[in-house]
This record gives structure tokens, C-alpha cells and sequence, in this order.
């Protein structure tokens, strides 16, 4: 196996004869050969550092980037949306971009009082009364719904819906773990469609829009649940909460989300900040997840902020805890709040607007190609799943060779669906990009 500078090959052997190995090799034996780079890597013994990062270099640029390198129509829990200079311009100041957690109150009133603000944002995109100070990612906040759920009603199943996104459903059942019995319920024509009998539910699990882009019936879900005795935990989108109605509103008990169309540019998944909200009900004492900045007053009776309820994080908890979240994304949260301020709630409702009007155009340039057709009939806002004639995965390789990422292809999540296609519009679509990707795909087809 080779290698290279800093380490002398005298250096090398002195490692292995410490740890009793024969040769590097040795050293690597508990990770399987699947994953192991064969052969080693391809770089001249004594290779200048330079000469190795304009190699690098050269194969980076490669990649076609969502962001400046493709026309991008895909969404599937990440989209690009315009970035207003402001939340560069405050979040890189040193104030922000160096903290961590704010432990001391009294030389972190900024950090903590932009907290506050985002927490009081969240408040209102969901319609609830308290949110946390940001979760890890929207999958991450799914789970710390379900564990809040199944810690208040001291119960262990829980139903998701097949419409909420396979990756959150995926890392819901590797985190709830021996917590929560899972039941999925199916997606029909768009929809979720629950069971009349919920049993001993902790909760139900329902997003808003769905992975398909469809508005589903929350205020039922909220009524099934709370027939039940179950909560109902809403992941619910905060674009489109510039225009529907608040998942609080229609009778969700805890609100999830994804944070990254607000402030963070699209970066290969991460990092992102996981929105979360719930109602003021006992259990918010014990059982609400991550972090929580409260406002208070200091001996001069002068506003102050801090953290609290930290007796219910599992570092002090212990077994007790129904999570394991000792932190927040600070830096992320801020970026979100400071968008979301720039923007306020006429700004919000007209990007809102803005995506739901291009996806309108969109979707009817493309349902006059001849064989192109909605793979589902329910009611859409920005995102929509189209069934082609062809092969999905064929169809977005071609177009991806003329410039264009033109959606997800949903067969390896939903089969049922067919060929089905998923594409989402943003603002940052324009009238003429819409028109050449039209023909584009057109073309794709043949």
C-alpha cells in the first residue's frame, strides 16, 4: 500500500513494530475491502503540494454544481432560493460566526437575543406557542417530535405517513429506536390515508406539503390523532407557510421543519437547522428537546436573556431524557432569523407566491408535451411529480447533459408512481428558463 510526505517510510515501520502489524495494510483490516480504495492512490512519490491540490482542482471542477453549473429544477427537502446579501453580511460578523453555546448570559446577549427573535419567528410560522432554539436538520426534528409525543402520552406506537420524505422516515426508525413501535400509512393519489383505527397511538406524523408537493388534509390528521388520545407532529414547510394556513392553526400539536431555504445556500445536505415548535401544554417543561433562550430581567430590572429549562437536556437528565440533544445550529438559526426579518410576513407571502406561480407555468408547459401527465391528482403549491413515457432516470441524464437538473427521480422511493419525475420551482426560476427547459424536456423524451 503506498503513501506519501509527511511520513518517512522509517517512521512507518517504527509505527507498525510499536502496534505489532506487519504492514499498513494490517492497520486497515476491520474496514471491508467494499469500501477500501484498492490499490492506493495515484500520486508520484515526492509530489510537489502544489502539483497535488492543481490535480484536485482540475477533478473538482468536474462536478456540475446545482448552483452555477445547472438549471436547477429539483427540491426532494433542498432548494435553491435567492440569498439577500444582509444574511452574509451579518452572520460572517465575528459576534456571530465564533459562537457556540452562549453559557455565559451576560457576554452573549446578542447571540442570545437573536435566538430569542428566531425562536419568536418560528412561533408564528407555525402557529404555536414555543420553539426551540433549532434542531440539527428537519429529520433530526421529526424524531424529537415523535420522542416528545411518545414521553407525553407514555405510549410506544407511532404512525407516519408514507408521504412524509424517505430520509426522514428512514432516520425516524434508526434514532426512535426501541422507544416507538413504527406503522406507515399509505400514500393514496397523493394523499395520506389513515387508518380508522389508530390503536394506542403516541402520534401521528404528517407533512404539509407532502414529499410530493401535495396539501394534505391536516386538520383531519389533527382530528384522528386527538380522537385517539395521540399528538399530532406536523413537518410542515416554512416557504409554503407564507401562504397556507399555520399547521398550529389547524390543530397540530408539534410543528417540524426545515430551515435551509432561509439564509443557507444549497451545500450537499448540510449543514442545515431543524426547525421545531409546540404548544404551551404541560409536557413542554419536561419533554421539549435542544436548547431554549428565554427572556428575563437583570438585578437593574433591564432586559435580559438567557438559557433555560436546561434541566430537561440529557446531560443532566440522564436516562430520564427523551432526547439527546445538548445543542443547537446557532450560527445557521441567526442566518434563518435575519432572512426571514429582511423578508417579514408581506416578503414571505410573496416568495410563497412567486414559487407557486412559476411552478403553475411550469407544470403546464410540461403537461403539453404529448405523454407527459401528473403522476397524482391532489392540489400542488411549488413542487409536483409528472409521470413520463420513458424512463425517468433516462430522461434526467439527457437533460442534465444540456444544462439542466430537471427533478428526482421517484422510483427508487415510490415505485408505485411509475416513471414519475419530481421538480420543484423556486423564485429563482425565470419565465425563459421555464420556456428552453420545456423544450428540453421535450426533446429528452425522443
Amino acid at each position: 500500500m503506498g503513501h506519501s510526505v509527511p511520513h518517512t517510510d522509517a517512521e512507518i515501520a517504527a509505527m507498525l513494530d510499536f502496534l505489532g502489524l506487519a504492514s499498513l495494510d494490517d492497520l486497515y483490516a476491520h474496514i471491508p475491502d467494499a469500501v477500501r480504495l484498492a490499490g492506493g492512490l495515484d500520486v508520484a512519490p515526492g509530489a510537489a503540494e502544489s502539483d497535488v491540490l492543481a490535480e484536485i482542482d482540475a477533478l473538482a471542477a468536474a462536478n456540475r454544481p446545482a448552483v452555477g453549473g445547472l438549471v436547477s429544477f429539483a427540491g426532494f427537502g433542498a432548494y435553491e432560493h435567492e440569498r439577500p446579501a444582509v444574511v452574509p453580511a451579518l452572520t460572517m460578523r465575528s459576534e456571530f460566526v465564533t459562537s457556540y453555546t452562549p453559557y455565559q448570559p451576560e457576554l452573549s446577549q446578542g447571540v442570545l437575543q437573536a435566538l430569542f427573535e428566531y425562536q419568536s419567528m418560528v412561533c408564528a410560522l407555525f402557529g404555536l406557542d414555543v420553539a426551540n432554539a433549532s434542531l440539527y436538520d428537519a429529520a433530526s426534528a421529526a424524531v424529537e417530535g415523535l420522542n416528545l409525543a411518545a414521553a407525553a402520552t407514555k405510549r410506544r406506537v407511532a404512525w407516519i405517513s408514507r408521504a412524509v420524505h424517505p430520509n426522514i422516515r428512514e432516520v425516524v426508525r434508526t434514532l426512535t429506536g426501541p422507544r416507538l413501535e413504527l406503522r406507515e400509512a399509505p400514500l393514496v393519489d397523493g394523499r395520506t390515508e389513515w387508518p380508522d383505527d389508530l390503536g394506542e397511538a403516541a402520534a401521528l406524523l404528517v407533512a404539509y406539503p407532502n414529499v410530493l408537493g401535495c396539501l394534505e388534509d391536516v386538520a383531519d390528521a389533527a382530528r384522528r390523532a386527538h380522537d385517539a388520545g395521540a399528538l399530532l407532529v406536523a413537518q410542515a414547510d416554512p416557504v409554503a407557510a407564507g401562504l397556507l394556513r399555520s399547521v398550529g392553526s389547524l390543530g397540530a400539536d408539534v410543528a417540524v421543519g426545515e430551515g435551509q431555504p432561509f439564509g443557507t445556500p444549497l451545500g450537499f445536505g448540510g449543514p442545515y437547522v431543524g426547525l421545531f415548535a409546540t404548544r404551551n401544554a404541560p409536557y413542554v417543561r419536561r419533554w421539549l428537546p435542544g436548547r431554549l433562550v428565554g427572556e428575563t430581567v437583570d438585578a437593574d430590572n433591564r432586559r435580559a436573556y438567557v438559557l433555560t429549562l436546561s434541566t430537561r437536556e440529557q446531560h443532566i437528565r440522564r436516562a430520564e431524557a427523551s432526547s439527546n440533544v445538548c445543542t443547537n445550529q446557532t450560527l445557521i438559526a441567526i442566518a434563518a432569523a435575519i432572512h426571514l426579518a429582511w423578508l417579514g410576513p408581506h416578503g414571505l407571502r410573496e416568495l410563497a407566491l412567486r414559487c407557486a406561480r412559476g411552478a403553475r407555468y411550469t407544470r403546464e408547459q410540461l403537461l403539453r408535451i404529448p405523454g407527459v401527465e401528473p403522476a397524482v391528482d391532489a392540489p400542488t403549491l411549488y413542487e409536483f411529480a409528472l409521470r413520463t413515457p420513458g424512463p425517468a432516470a433516462v430522461v434526467l441524464e439527457r437533460l442534465a447533459e444540456e444544462g439542466y437538473l430537471g427533478g428526482v427521480d421517484l422510483a427508487p422511493h415510490y415505485p408505485e408512481l411509475g416513471d414519475a419525475i419530481l421538480l420543484a420551482v423556486t423564485e429563482t426560476r425565470t419565465r425563459a428558463e421555464v420556456d428552453d427547459f420545456a423544450s428540453t424536456f421535450e426533446k429528452a423524451l425522443r
